[in-house]
């Protein structure tokens, strides 16, 4: 990011029927990261690695139609049930973006609140950002019924 403008800071928040240990490890399961991370419908995934750990790095590679859709990132914080923060980009030679998902236990499950940090460079592009995490969330509920 530049020093010169602040980073651009869009937020998704989703509540879900689950308790937040159960919501904040599908986040570092590879079997569950194929389900619904960067997921599309229709899309094939090809390659999915997570090692969750501090410091540790993810990869989830989908085809969609004739292209490849490739996502990597690096895990920055992990504090289980309530806060995973990452790095995440689409080109290795790009500037990774950073991701915080926070998680709060409530009465009948968890509220989850992801914050996605872009430089401002994408700042054009943040509803469309808004609306892929969005979707992505939904798919993550959808994952977590089904299991």
């Amino acid at each position: 990011m530049t020093d010169a403008e602040p980073p651009v800071f869009l937020r998704v928040t989703r509540w879900f029927p689950h308790p937040p240990e159960r919501v904040f490890d599908a986040w570092l399961d590879p079997a569950s990261l194929g389900r619904w991370l960067f997921a599309t419908e229709g899309g094939e995934m090809l390659r999915v690695e997570a090692d969750p750990r501090v410091g540790g790095a993810f990869t989830i590679i989908e085809r969609r139609g004739n292209a490849i859709a490739e996502h990597f990132g690096r895990y920055v914080e992990i504090y289980r049930p309530k806060r995973l923060v990452f790095t995440f980009f689409t080109d290795r030679e790009s500037n990774a973006t950073r991701v915080t998902v926070e998680m709060a236990r409530t009465a009948d499950g968890c509220e989850l609140i992801l914050t996605h940090e872009m430089d401002p460079q994408w700042a054009a592009y943040a509803d469309r950002a808004r609306h892929g995490w969005t979707m992505i969330l939904e798919g993550l509920a959808a994952a977590l019924a089904g299991c």
